[in-house]
């Protein structure tokens, strides 16, 4: 057994050529700007932003070795200053003694802090590292500007189902790094199975690979070993789709669920909750996110969407699964078939904008509370007119802003659902405070 057998599968079939390098078309076809950079060496420093298993940490092997670059790598979670600062050293000297360019590749490089990038800045600026990053995340969220400006970032997507396939029939066929010396019989189907449970992972795609074809069941009448519907089980029992509790793809699946309630979509709206539910998010945190959507998108148009929200909450919190998952699912779909209004939002953003530049302005007289003889010697309270002894219970003409305000308007209701009802009898108080006015 050599040292590369004890390899797990993914690391043996590691791309050593640019054109082993499977997906990311956009940026690696023929004649497109970063494939011609690697094959004429040119380095420059790099982000390379992408989902786990779409190529990061190959491409940038690939790119040393174009370049013939000496490699630093760098863990984001576990190196510290120190640890940069060394490996900046070790560039310095290979620079000035053997003229030699170094690479410094940083793994989640979105995990460095200031002082961490602050490290790096100068030394990326002289070009004594050509830096290469790898992160799932959004760099501008992450990156300071001034790093950010001095790299170029390269988004990598998520592989597609023929591009994984394509990976997994090359291991299963080269007898040099993968299974192609094993009689190893694996059905077609059974494959897209695999590759769809990978969810555009080709580590994953590789590494489930592997495990399947350690329990493959030898046929007794052959040579031969079959990779069964029931192998296959057995290996995916346990996996999930691609979800991350706290990064951009969590937020990205969040705003999806939202907008599709928005849009009046609830078929979309029940895949979007059920793809985070099945990832793994907190009911919780979706409960809260959906009570949210009840108030900004559906508003007084429907104003049961909030109490269903409510009580699908409540149903989260007392019962648990599965009967929490099936009240969210009841209420995203009623949010998503409501009328929707945000007049409620765009009110009370308006009126926040309104109070911060308005300052302190002092509530009028006739509504001020009178508790105390003083007080109705200032005159607080005086010539308040009590709503319920007016005609049709409504002061017509009153007046209720802060002085220097004047009068103004911020809920707009919307000619859906109930609102319009609201709008109507708004606007018959509207008319009646004209006439009381002359």
């Amino acid at each position: 057994m050599t040292n590369n057998d004890l390899l797990p599968l993914a690391a043996r079939m590691r791309p050593t050529r640019l054109e082993q390098f499977v997906g990311q078309t956009h940026l690696l076809a023929d004649g497109k700007p970063l494939r011609n950079a690697i094959l004429q060496g040119r380095l420059h420093s790099m982000i390379l932003w992408g989902p786990p298993g779409s190529g990061k940490t190959t491409l940038a092997r690939l790119i040393a070795q174009y370049s013939n670059a000496r490699v630093e790598s760098l863990s984001a979670v576990l190196a510290g200053v120190k640890d940069i600062r060394a490996a900046i050293e070790r560039a310095q000297t290979a620079r000035a003694d053997d003229k030699q360019a170094t690479i410094l590749f940083v793994d989640e490089v979105h995990r460095f802090n200031k002082a961490q990038q602050d490290v790096l800045l100068p030394h990326v600026e002289e070009g004594v590292i050509t830096l290469i990053g790898a992160t799932t995340e959004n760099p501008s969220f992450e990156l300071n500007n001034a790093l950010l400006s001095r790299t170029r970032v390269y988004v990598l997507q998520r592989l597609q189902e023929e591009e994984i396939l394509l990976a997994l029939d090359r291991a299963l066929h080269d007898k040099e790094n993968g299974l192609g010396n094993r009689p190893l019989e694996f059905a077609l189907e059974l494959r897209k199975q695999l590759v769809v449970a990978a969810d555009g992972d080709v580590r994953q795609a590789l590494n489930l690979l592997e495990i399947a074809a350690d329990l493959a069941v030898p046929d007794s009448n052959s040579k031969q070993e079959h990779i069964t519907a029931e192998v296959l089980s057995e290996v995916l029992t346990n996996g999930v789709r691609r979800f991350d509790k706290g990064g951009e793809m969590f937020y990205d699946q969040i705003s999806a669920l939202h907008k599709s309630v928005r849009g009046s979509s609830p078929d979309a709206a029940l895949y979007w909750l059920a793809r985070m539910l099945d990832g793994g998010c907190d009911p919780r945190y979706l409960a809260r996110r959906v009570i949210r959507m009840a108030s900004e998108d559906i508003g007084n148009a429907d104003p049961r969407a909030l109490e269903i929200a409510l009580n699908a909450w409540q149903v989260q919190e007392l019962l648990g699964s599965p009967e929490g998952e099936l009240t969210l699912a009841q209420a995203v779909i009623y949010m998503a078939c409501a009328p929707k209004s945000n007049a409620v939002y765009t009110a009370l953003s308006a009126v926040m904008k309104d109070v911060k530049s308005s300052g302190s302005l002092e509530v009028p007289l006739h509504l001020r509370n009178a508790p105390t003889k003083l007080m109705k010697a200032l005159d607080y309270g005086k010539a308040y007119r009590y709503a319920h002894d007016e005609p049709g219970a409504y002061a017509a003409g009153e007046h209720y802003f802060p002085e220097a305000m004047g009068e103004r308007k911020y809920y707009h209701p919307v000619d859906r659902g109930l609102e319009i009802k609201i709008a109507e009898k708004l606007a018959k108080l509207a008319e009646l405070d004209k006439k009381a006015q002359g």
